[in-house]
């Protein structure tokens, strides 16, 4: 698992030399015990670090350099105790490359009604000291988050946290690097893209390689390695007969098993943090792969089929964004409805690969046939996905600028069993009612395929998509047709 204590977020104090050392020290004593508590707190999921309190421009410049190339910083919250003149903080922000937070809080909680003094006023001054730093970023235009309220308040804590995963998310795809093997399904328009200016929005690669390059790794796995895994398979999930030793399908899970390790030998050579492939270009492999697509996104890689990269590293964002969480996400794809009257739901799967951290209970190992493709039956794990909320997002190339569609949806129950569908399947009501969200799905252009998720929700992607610069269009309980439609209107006019 991910381990999100790894990366650092900086926790930087503006004030001035003008209130002399005194005040100077206080404030440095008052901000370092915040960073300290919420260094602490169980549910800040990143090392907090305390800097120095910054007094000059010089002081500003270097940090937010130091803070741009830092490997672990995953971005700075600011605070101003005092009043901290802003001309001091344009040439730190213009350098700044990574996401900054804007804590609005003071030290204090109370006002002190019968002591306050003008020390207490000259010290406590980010009711004003704030503001002056709020407007140099919206002069300067820069995206931030504003959490406002007293820095032990738990709801402030909580939004500290949610923009915390959505900026270590941000932070993975720095530099990130995604591999297609093979190529788009053929004539697919919403799984194209533009490759380059992905790189250039979002900071990751993608490239292509020919099944050939993974064939070879997949021909070098040994029996006893896939004799291994496949003790594995047996441990953690319900073999159906016919995959059991000596019986009849016990080479195709045999055959599973070398390419799950081909494959995650392949990923780890190239230092790659997600995967497409595409049932159409299968060469060299005896079957697609399904139990090996559903267990390596259970080890937080990307994947999107039919050569989707952008939902594949989407997978994954949302995949770090979530660590330590509990639930899952998947690739995801709407696949049939259920229009019975008064209780729409939509049925969510895919050819094989659902991730496995979504499963509710432990999931069987089937094989059974495909029917596309032209290979031998593939192995896969077999599951329903329990109830609850959830979301699905969705990333699409608009041409002129990526879009982030998210539809808030509750998961319900399967209200009948499924024995013939032998797919990991999923089954929701997308919100507020079945029409309102498909139609506005649909006139935002939004993708057939997903990331559903069981813990995260509009918030984090919603930071997330400010610190990448994009639009984010979000369909939920409160959604009506007239303001998507509007909404995207708008948003045509602005982004053009």
């Amino acid at each position: 698992m991910i381990n999100l204590k790894d990366f650092e977020v900086w926790f930087v104090t503006g004030s001035q030399h003008l209130y002399g050392e005194e005040t100077l020290k206080k404030v440095a004593e008052h901000s370092e015990q915040i960073a300290k508590s919420l260094n602490g707190h169980s549910l800040i999921p990143v090392k907090v670090i305390f800097k120095p309190v910054v007094k000059t421009p010089e002081e500003i410049l270097q940090l937010c350099q130091e803070a741009s190339v830092s490997i672990k910083c995953i971005g700075i919250i600011t605070w101003m105790h005092t009043f901290s003149p802003a001309k001091m903080w344009i040439g730190g922000l213009k350098v700044l490359s990574k996401p900054l937070l804007h804590l609005h809080t003071q030290f204090n909680r109370d006002i002190p009604w019968s002591e306050i003094d003008m020390d207490f006023m000259n010290l406590n001054q980010s009711a004003h000291g704030d503001r002056e730093f709020g407007f140099i970023m919206s002069r300067m235009r820069l995206s931030r988050k504003v959490v406002v309220g007293h820095w032990q308040d738990e709801e402030v804590i909580k939004s500290l946290e949610v923009w915390l995963r959505a900026a270590c998310g941000w932070h993975d795809w720095q530099g990130g690097k995604f591999c297609r093997l093979g190529d788009n399904m053929r004539q697919v328009a919403v799984t194209e893209g533009d490759k380059v200016e992905a790189e250039i929005k979002f900071g990751y690669s993608v490239n292509g390689f020919g099944m050939g390059d993974l064939v070879k790794v997949i021909n070098e796995v040994g029996d006893e390695e896939a004799n291994e895994l496949m003790m594995v398979y047996e441990d953690a999930y319900v073999l159906s007969d016919s995959l059991k030793e000596n019986a009849a399908n016990r080479s195709s899970l045999k055959e599973a098993a070398r390419i799950e390790i081909g494959l995650l030998n392949f990923l780890h050579a190239g230092n790659f943090k997600g995967f497409t492939d595409t049932f159409e270009d299968l060469n060299g492999l005896s079957q697609l792969p399904g139990i090996a697509v559903q267990r390596l996104m259970a080890h937080e890689y990307g994947f999107g089929a039919e050569g989707d990269w952008k939902t594949c590293a989407l997978v994954r964002a949302m995949k770090v964004m979530a660590s330590g969480l509990k639930g899952g996400n998947s690739f995801m794809e709407d696949y049939t409805y259920h229009f019975a009257s008064g209780n729409n739901m939509v049925l969510g799967a895919h050819m094989l690969e659902i991730c496995e951290s979504i499963a509710d209970g432990k999931a069987r190992c089937e094989i059974h046939p495909l029917g596309i493709g032209g290979k031998a039956d593939p192995v896969r794990l077999v599951f329903n996905v329990g109830g609850g909320p959830a979301l699905n997002a969705s990333l699409v190339d608009m041409g002129n600028r990526f879009r982030l569609l998210v539809n808030e949806v509750e998961a319900v129950q399967p209200e009948h069993a499924l024995p013939k569908l032998p797919v990991a399947r999923a089954l929701w009501k997308p919100l507020p009612d079945m029409k309102t969200a498909c139609a506005a799905w649909i006139l935002a252009g939004g993708a057939h395929h997903t990331c559903y998720s069981q813990n995260l929700t509009t918030e984090h992607l919603h930071d997330f998509s400010e610190m990448a610069g994009i639009e984010l269009v979000r369909i939920g309980k409160s959604s009506t047709l007239n303001q998507i439609k509007n909404e995207l209107r708008w948003n045509e006019g602005y982004y053009k």
